[in-house]
């Protein structure tokens, strides 16, 4: 059965995804961005917590993007996680450099690493808690980003319902060879209003599903269709229950993200519910 750490879990393991496009794009997040999602399982409202934050690094040309993630409320006394995910950018070819991430839970902790190179199309993943997990990863073409991040990154895309865009998701040290459609165009209420938006849902069906796509699970996240592209909306259908993020909190960024144009809005207009 999956228990709620599971859940932040799948959220959390997002540091590891690899997202295909021909070639390299800036990144879909601008420093000073920030994102706080509310988790909710089943009748639990607010089971955790995904916070996303976008700043400088400390090199010119960095970005880094940090996601925290956690039980919050009753059930943390019951199922406690906390995540803590640190992903550093090349700013002017959207391309990830390094990720790392911590995690503690009940039983278990993680502290995992992941170096690329690509020169050599490697990767050097390094598991601190684990080390003979530590491996070094050949690189599939494309570009390397957190699911998470992959999945905001499609802001910069400009998929009509009934397109599609391929991804490499890799969990650890296993690569997910994934496609995400278009679905179509859904009208969503949410804590920050009422949005027009575009649901994209991840499949495996280039090869034998694994993992949590074996098992049934499935992924959606709903784009919102103004200037910002706000992913208002993640969830995670399991078989025993829905895990479902929903935006309740977004601070813009000092300079516009590259997002793709809106086709009914200014990419400079503002908007209140900011």
């Amino acid at each position: 059965m999956i228990t709620l750490p599971r859940l932040a879990g799948l959220w959390a393991v997002s540091l590891w995804a690899v997202q295909t496009l021909a070639a390299s794009s800036p990144l879909a997040l601008g420093p000073g961005e920030r994102m706080t999602f509310r988790v909710g399982w089943g009748i639990f409202g607010s089971a955790g917590q995904i916070a996303i934050a976008v700043a400088d690094g400390d090199t010119p040309d960095q970005t880094v993007v940090t996601t925290t993630t956690g039980t919050r409320g009753f059930l943390k006394n019951f199922f406690p996680f906390e995540a803590r995910s640190t992903a550093y950018f090349q700013t002017s070819t959207g391309l990830l450099l390094t990720a790392e991430e911590v995690s503690t839970s009940k039983k278990k902790q993680t502290q995992q690493a992941l170096t690329f190179d690509y020169t050599a199309r490697t990767a050097d993943y390094q598991n601190q808690v684990e080390p003979e997990k530590s491996t070094r990863l050949e690189v599939p073409p494309g570009q390397p980003m957190d699911l998470i991040t992959a999945l905001i990154q499609t802001r910069a895309w400009d998929l009509q319902p009934g397109e599609k865009q391929d991804a490499l998701v890799i969990f650890d040290d296993d690569f997910y060879e994934l496609t995400i459609y278009a679905e179509g165009y859904e009208t969503l209420k949410t804590p920050l209003g009422e949005f027009k938006t575009l649901v994209l849902v991840p499949r495996m069906e280039k090869t034998e599903p694994k993992g949590m796509f074996k098992r049934g699970s499935t992924v959606k996240v709903w784009i919102s269709q103004d200037e910002r592209r706000l992913p208002v909306r993640f969830q995670v259908d399991f078989k025993f229950g829905a895990g479902v993020a929903t935006l309740i909190d977004y601070r813009a960024p000092v300079e516009p993200a590259a997002v793709a144009d809106s086709t009914t809005h200014s990419p400079h207009a503002s908007d209140p519910r900011s």
